[in-house]
């Protein structure tokens, strides 16, 4: 069985002095790729570094949303100008936060548009982060794909049927973290209960977000395991069978990404 960590963070300073753990035991949970996801141009070298030290990582080049009004605008130019690199297979992470608004919506949307243009033109998903947004977040999706066709996800998906289906008409993907193992978390499967599995992948968000039995402690690439058993449940498919689509999902978005 393996399982790809889709969107996870291992620049991040919680694995500092245990990222070789950390890597190995993702790969003795059956992990077999992951993405580590930039959220700041300032750390894109850092994260690319460890793409390209370790064959089976991935990376990201993109603002998150709520970096997007720290300092001047990112362009979709220097975005493409960093995808050049093999181990960039992703577009983000990008969106909307209203829940935080640590930047201004009007930087954050500016920000997000550019993130598209430079999924438009590289071919690469774009990989969305939405909270407390829903409805901008539909209305700038459906408003960039009809200027072009682009492809994408909705990562740690945490909100609503009605996101859910608009994205999935858009033929986006969704991604689901550990928060779908929450036991306050009925609304979020209830919402992705009609989703196809072949238009669902897993992540962790590590080091965030750990799944049950973990909840509040550190979250590794390891703990996906747990992720997949919950939505193989949720799937009524075997966790087999659940991983292997998954899986089969993320290299089909991801196709600049090649299975071992």
């Amino acid at each position: 069985m393996m399982l790809v960590d889709s969107h996870c963070h291992l620049n991040f300073p919680d694995f500092k002095d245990d990222l070789d753990g950390v890597i190995t035991r993702a790969r003795d949970a059956g992990v077999g790729v992951m993405q580590t996801i930039c959220t700041d141009m300032a750390e894109f070298d850092e994260v690319r570094g460890i793409a390209e030290h370790y064959e089976n990582i991935y990376c990201s080049v993109g603002v998150h949303p709520n970096e997007s009004g720290v300092t001047k605008i990112i362009t979709s130019e220097e975005l493409i100008s960093k995808t050049s690199y093999s181990k960039v297979i992703g577009i983000g992470e990008t969106g909307l936060d209203y829940h935080y608004e640590r930047s201004d919506r009007q930087s954050q949307k500016q920000s997000f548009i550019e993130h598209v243009k430079a999924a438009r033109v590289t071919g690469l998903p774009v990989i969305v982060h939405t909270r407390d947004a829903d409805e901008d977040t539909v209305a700038m999706l459906s408003e960039e794909m009809a200027k072009g066709a682009f492809k994408g996800l909705i990562h740690c998906f945490t909100s609503s049927k009605y996101l859910a289906d608009k994205v999935i008409k858009l033929g986006f993907y969704i991604s689901l973290s550990g928060i779908v193992s929450f036991k306050n978390a009925g609304a979020i499967r209830d919402a992705i209960v009609d989703v196809p599995l072949e238009r669902l992948l897993v992540e962790t968000d590590a080091p965030y977000l750990a799944p049950v039995p973990y909840r509040g402690k550190r979250n590794e690439p390891s703990f996906i395991i747990y992720t997949n058993k919950i939505l193989a449940e949720l799937k009524h498919v075997s966790e087999e069978e659940c991983a292997r689509v998954t899986t089969q999902n993320f290299f089909r978005l991801f196709d600049k990404a090649k299975p071992l």
